[in-house]
């Protein structure tokens, strides 16, 4: 229907001409999948620390959530993010100068005036619906390239060897009757965040790392990088997915010690306790797991913002999480939580995570706020020293 759209209204052309070309539909830009930079680009945004910028009109903006190494994302209409490509800067003033200078000398787009920028009434929009060809629902029958795609089948089914669907092991050993859940004792920090960390830091949806634990698990697999595709389109494979728990590129773990400029180290990484040892979240949460140690999370106002993503949830509690201790929650995230058995708990008044230093083999120190806190959150977070 995108393709009508723009087909009916005459301005495909045009905007294949200025090189925007119909490269796919649904969470294309907003979600990652639009491919990588051009490697040059790409290199001078790392080797110099540029803070780079995206203009979308998605609706999410994370950093990192269009690309890895873009920083600043901008929300726009179709419009102006044709409108901000052809002036190839963020720092140009679209109400008061124009986009470019044309061949001729002569402006292109000249500064809108007020009436160009006020939104048209509903009547001055002419109704084009009728000139639409109605929607083609294709199941795919008869397809060639369908019929090709190899199925199980039976009546339930049997879950074969796959990096994309796997059988999750929520309802492992379940029973009938519930069961208790019982103390959270001797448990030890996993993460330590501040404020605003979102589902997409949690859980990210977009492109993996090879060097990433779910990347690692890919390679292993005999899947090369070029097929590594997206979490977003690895979600039914938990294998996949509790790797990349946590495993933003831009998380900040503020366990993890400053770099020698004082800049804080980005990525899913934490520092192992009592060893201080630094390791991806993902294989100390193992670590953790094989020792019978209970693990929480600590983190700042509005945790949990954003989507409304599961398996930020899901994933929390595949890592072994028992307890999630935060200023606030965003109200969907608290409630998944509470659904995969991971508690909730939100810190007094004016108590807040307080990261007062990190001492090799002593872990998380200020024993006066580990106390405070762990009255005042309502349950035994246990030693965290």
């Amino acid at each position: 229907m995108v393709t009508e759209y723009l087909t009916n209204a005459g301005l495909l052309p045009y905007l294949e001409k200025l090189g925007f070309f119909l490269a796919g539909y649904g969470c294309t830009t907003c979600i990652g999948n639009a491919g990588p930079l051009a490697e040059p680009i790409e290199e001078a945004i790392v080797q110099n620390d540029l803070v780079c910028a995206a203009v979308l009109s998605g609706n999410r903006n994370f950093e990192a959530r269009i690309h890895p190494n873009l920083r600043a994302n901008f929300l726009a209409s179709p419009p102006l993010v044709v409108a901000y490509a052809i002036a190839g800067t963020m720092l140009k003033d679209l109400m008061t100068e124009p986009l470019a200078a044309a061949r001729t000398a002569r402006t292109c787009g000249s500064a809108m005036s007020a009436d160009q920028r006020r939104s048209p009434r509903l009547h001055e929009v002419r109704d084009e619906s009728a000139d639409l060809p109605a929607p083609v629902h294709e199941s795919g029958q008869g397809q060639p390239l369908w019929q090709e795609i190899s199925s199980a089948s039976g009546q339930v089914y049997n879950w074969p060897k796959s990096t994309y669907i796997a059988e999750p092991p929520f309802f492992a050993g379940f029973g009938m009757q519930p069961g208790s859940t019982g103390n959270i004792t001797g448990a030890r920090a996993l993460g330590i965040f501040g404020d605003s960390v979102t589902t997409d830091h949690i859980s990210p949806a977009g492109s993996i790392k090879p060097s990433s634990p779910a990347g690692v698990y890919l390679l292993e697999h005999d899947v090369p990088v070029t097929d590594f595709n997206s979490y977003g389109a690895r979600r039914g494979n938990h294998d996949v997915m509790m790797r990349g728990t946590f495993a933003n590129v831009r998380i900040k773990n503020l366990m993890v010690p400053l770099k020698a400029d004082g800049a804080r180290v980005e990525g899913g990484v934490t520092v192992m306790q009592p060893s201080g040892e630094a390791l991806p979240i993902y294989d100390a949460a193992m670590k953790y797991i094989a020792q019978g140690t209970p693990t929480v999370v600590f983190g700042g106002e509005e945790y949990g913002t954003g989507s409304s993503r599961d398996w930020a949830a899901k994933g929390t509690q595949l890592l072994g999480v028992k307890a999630v201790i935060a200023k606030s929650f965003e109200r969907i995230h608290r409630s998944n939580l509470v659904g995969m058995g991971v508690l909730p708990c939100q810190f007094k008044g004016s108590d807040t995570v307080t990261f007062a230093g990190y001492q090799r083999r002593r872990g998380i120190r200020h024993p006066r706020h580990r106390r405070r806190d762990q009255a005042a959150a309502g349950c035994d977070a246990g030693d965290q020293g």
